[in-house]
């Protein structure tokens, strides 16, 4: 079987053990969850989560605490290992051809989506051709650009005819934003969004209600027998059903896990670790930080005074900003140099330590680029007009105190430099707006796919944040990212990634704060707990079985 860069297309296995051993970091408190106890069917588990879902649909959703529920009824075609491998799972086998623009995908028969529409090559297509249309404004689009045409060439065989090479396919198709729906689902309309039963993957789990504001259930879907190579086993989810509730509250989380009110919590508050780290009754684990991008401020570098290289380094350079990460963070998560993660191969270990905390330049740019005067605030002007910049942060991507940090950030600017960096809370819609014109100014996130060169392009690339008005945007930088887009050996990928990665850095177009990752905290009742390699997030709750309390 031919697989392009970078990809193996058998083997199986993934464990909390194994993947902080890996990560070469992380390490796992209270290993109850791992303990070699038979699996037992039946019960129920109650997650915590800190963000509710703006949309449920993976294939409309760019929200990452989205996709740790929607993964729970989505499969994907391929599923990926922690040593990076593809691995069967809808998709059972597939071939690529020598030139890198012919993918011929084998399906799994027998598989039925929830809604009892079974799963063949036409409804692959759909998916497929779905997803790309742009009249359904799908975000996961952007991730088949390369596709030229799909075709069904079998019941259950589907071929991708790619218009040039896209090295990041494998992953994009591993990916849950790329998870197959029922086409009776797809064509239900908007309403997938707001989840609930029409919304139909064939996951091991179904959706059962929602209500707005406070949970959301899933029970077992029995029929389920096609699990991801990676899986602790096949067959049905052990769980009979798993309640998400909504508390966006750190202290409300955490007491309620302290209670026995939920099971499982997600984004746990660093003065809240003690409570259950190596503590009896509990556990503690915290996921790696390669597939996803570091949490990184993206400076639209088209609007003034942004436009201004010495503006920016000094953004990027006024701030000590592995003291804030620690302040905030508690030495839990790393400071970042790149908005690629450390632990993802791709990652250029030359920047560490290569840029910040120089004050002194900073202010000496700032001179140099006129901005002489001072407010009444103490804020420099140049010709009556103060240095400032916003960051549009979307209210209901707002998590794990990255808020905090931004604010700390603000604090540092304005007493060091005298920079005026104003965060403002936004809405989704506004965001997606300001995206479509081009007008933001900076932007803080972490992005999925985990494909480096894929992440690149969504992000910093020309059809990334900055499409509204790539005309006036960095053409050597956009170079760097599609030619990795289209590379065809590893190493070649991985210089230009890496290159990438250095000019974003050098022009100030990001400043990189820290490397994110989920950190779980459960009742030591629950086993079976990991993380997908595919999203740095918490895996399904598929493998997830419980104990008597």
């Amino acid at each position: 079987m031919a697989s392009p860069i970078g990809s193996v297309s058998s083997s199986r296995g993934i464990s909390i053990t194994l993947l902080f051993l890996v990560a070469g970091f992380w390490s796992v408190s209270a290993m109850s969850a791992t303990q070699t106890t038979t699996p037992k069917s039946g019960g129920q588990v109650t997650f915590g989560v800190t963000t509710e879902p703006v949309c449920f649909n993976p294939q409309r959703s760019e929200q990452q605490n989205s996709f740790i529920l929607s993964r729970n009824l989505v499969d994907s075609l391929l599923a990926k290992d922690v040593s990076g491998r593809f691995l069967p799972w809808l998709a059972r086998e597939w071939t690529v051809s020598a030139d890198g623009r012919i993918y011929v995908f084998k399906l799994r028969e027998g598989v039925t989506f929830h809604d009892g529409t079974p799963l063949d090559a036409e409804a692959v297509k759909f998916n497929l051709d779905f997803v790309r249309d742009k009249a359904n404004t799908n975000a996961a689009g952007q991730l088949l650009q390369a596709v030229e045409h799909v075709e069904a060439t079998a019941s259950h065989e589907v071929t991708l005819h790619l218009a040039k090479p896209d090295s990041a396919l494998l992953e994009s198709l591993a990916s849950i934003r790329l998870g197959i729906l029922s086409p009776k689902s797809l064509q239900s309309g908007d309403r997938l969004c707001s989840g609930g039963p029409a919304l139909a993957g064939s996951g091991p789990f179904k959706f059962e209600s929602y209500v707005r504001g406070q949970s959301a259930s899933f029970v077992r879907n029995d029929a389920y027998n096609w699990a991801p190579g990676y899986a602790a086993h096949q067959g049905p989810a052990y769980l009979d059903r798993l309640i998400v509730r909504f508390l966006p509250e750190y202290s409300v989380r955490a007491g309620a896990l302290s209670s026995g009110q939920v099971d499982v919590i997600e984004g746990i508050q660093p003065t809240d670790i003690g409570l259950f780290k190596d503590q009896p009754g509990f556990q503690f684990i915290i996921g790696p930080s390669g597939a996803q991008t570091s949490f990184t401020l993206n400076v639209n570098y088209t609007i003034p005074p942004a436009t201004d290289i010495r503006v920016r380094r000094a953004l990027r350079d006024g701030a000590d900003i592995a003291a804030l990460v620690d302040s905030v963070y508690l030495g839990t998560v790393r400071r970042a140099w790149s908005n690629i993660a450390p632990d993802n191969p791709f990652y250029d270990k030359s920047l560490d330590g290569s840029w910040g905390k120089n004050v002194e330049q900073a202010n000496r740019l700032l001179d140099e680029a006129g901005w002489t005067g001072r407010d009444s605030e103490g804020f420099r002007t140049r010709d009556g007009q103060r240095l400032a910049i916003e960051v549009g942060y979307p209210q209901p991507f707002v998590r794990d105190n990255r808020d905090i940090l931004i604010q700390g950030l603000q604090a540092q600017l304005r007493k060091n430099l005298g920079f005026d960096l104003r965060l403002r809370f936004i809405t989704g819609g506004e965001w997606a707006q300001q995206k479509e014109k081009g007008n933001w100014t900076i932007y803080p996130n972490t992005y999925l796919p985990a494909d480096a060169a894929q992440e690149l392009s969504a992000n910093i690339g020309e059809q990334g944040f900055i499409r509204g008005v790539a005309d006036k945007g960095d053409k050597e930088l956009f170079r760097l990212i599609n030619d990795a887009l289209q590379a065809t050996s590893q190493d070649e990928k991985t210089r230009l990634v890496r290159a990438a990665q250095r000019r974003a850095v050098d022009q100030a177009f990001i400043v990189p704060l820290f490397s994110a990752n989920y950190q779980l905290a459960a009742r030591d009742t629950v086993h079976g707990l990991s993380f997908e390699t595919q999203l740095d997030s918490p895996s399904n709750f598929h493998d997830v079985w419980l104990t008597a309390k």
